[in-house]
């Protein structure tokens, strides 16, 4: 047991590295090849990889092991989630996320919250609650044939307005998803998720875990989530799986009486923070990285306003007219400041990386347009795009032109 009431002071540039070192993002990139073993590294590090259907310039899970990885070879990536012999799993865990098999039972409690129809979950609830034979109907067929994708079930159904449009087939595939009964096989074609039965998919060794408490499964989660953040706010902890408010106060409160959370003040910071006692507290951060909107370092725009000074939103849904930075903007981390901001699109036809608009941050320097091109070509290269095009939009796109 330590002292709760004990709490650390650290400056902004010591928070900033020590969440920097957390995301890997902290030093050098490994050198030679890439493969599983430090994929699930990283994946494991990071806790949860989000996954996106936006393709623009590559499907959102492949990017954050890119940044901190380099070129390694992306199969590798579809095999370990969707191959024969799975090492990830995927549930609603930050949002549609990749997560290591362990961690599965730690959601649990959030698939029980769906099936019974606690807050976000009630219309999942009422839906399945409501259609009992659709529900029967939908396992067995995938009892009978095998996983399948919601395109398999062609039982007349035409699309409804409600969930994205989904038809009915589709609503119950998605909400057996979310309760649990169903999980993911595989993905298809255009990323079409097929659906299967979890004793049939996930590792015998995660089906046959029991049922952790709902209590120590959500100090699970918070582990993971200080572990790979290094220092954190409350809302930050909470973010990282959505976890629900009062409970992740209570939660947080025991990891700190039990020594697992140490608190700390962050000058600059208006709410208390949380250090892993593990954290590394590097005196320098030097790596360079294009991150992906849904990058675990940035996806809370909140704390990516608090470490970097950067308010950073996605402006995909913006109409074009009204974009500031374009329509999918990575921020370029240049050591320890995120120094610009490419809005970037595959142009696979011509095999060509577009840089559609750039922009400087105010800690741009000199050297900003020469390092941002060589991730760039480093990027291009691992899409298997020959070459790098820069638009003439935004205030840094001559300068990095001329860098290419």
């Amino acid at each position: 047991m330590s002292d709760a009431g004990a709490t650390e002071t650290l400056t902004a540039g010591q928070a900033r590295r020590i969440a920097l070192a957390a995301q890997g993002l902290a030093g050098p990139r490994p050198e030679g090849p890439i493969g599983p073993r430090q994929l699930m590294r990283t994946i494991e590090r990071l806790g949860v990889i989000q996954i996106d259907s936006v393709n623009v310039v590559s499907r959102t899970h492949y990017l954050p092991l890119f940044a901190r990885l380099g070129a390694y070879p992306r199969p590798l990536i579809d095999e370990l989630a969707w191959g024969k012999r799975p090492r990830l799993v995927e549930y609603w865990a930050h949002e549609a996320s990749l997560i290591p098999p362990t961690t599965h039972p730690l959601l649990r409690w959030r698939m029980a919250d769906a099936a019974e129809g606690v807050g976000v979950w009630k219309g999942i609830a009422r839906f399945l609650r409501e259609h009992p034979q659709l529900v029967d109907r939908t396992l067995e067929e995938i009892r009978t044939r095998g996983p399948l994708a919601a395109s398999d079930f062609d039982w007349g159904q035409k699309k409804r307005e409600k969930w994205w449009g989904w038809n009915e087939p589709k609503r119950a595939l998605e909400g057996l998803f979310w309760t649990g009964r169903l999980t993911t096989a595989t993905r298809r074609n255009s990323f079409e998720r097929v659906y299967g039965l979890p004793q049939k998919v996930l590792p015998r060794a995660v089906v046959e875990t029991p049922t952790p408490p709902r209590d120590e499964a959500q100090r699970g989660l918070l582990r993971i989530a200080a572990r790979a953040m290094g220092i954190a706010t409350e809302r930050d902890l909470r973010d990282y799986f959505r976890m629900p408010v009062a409970e992740t106060k209570v939660r947080i409160a025991e990891l700190v009486e039990a020594g697992e959370l140490i608190p700390a003040a962050v000058k600059g910071w208006r709410e208390p923070a949380y250090l892993h006692p593990e954290a590394r507290r590097p005196r320098k951060a030097t790596a360079t990285a294009l991150l992906s909107p849904f990058d675990n370092l940035i996806w809370f725009r909140e704390r990516t306003e608090r470490l970097f000074g950067l308010r950073y939103r996605i402006e995909i849904y913006t109409p074009a007219e009204k974009r500031t930075h374009g329509y999918y903007v990575l921020p370029f981390l240049e050591g320890e400041a995120l120094t610009a901001r490419v809005d970037l699109k595959s142009d696979r036809k011509a095999g060509v990386l577009i840089v559609q608009h750039a922009h400087a941050e105010p800690g741009a320097t000199d050297e900003t347009p020469r390092r941002l091109a060589a991730e760039l070509r480093l990027m291009s290269g691992w899409l298997g795009l020959g070459d790098v095009r820069v638009e003439p939009r935004g205030d840094l796109a001559e300068r990095l032109a001329a860098a290419l």
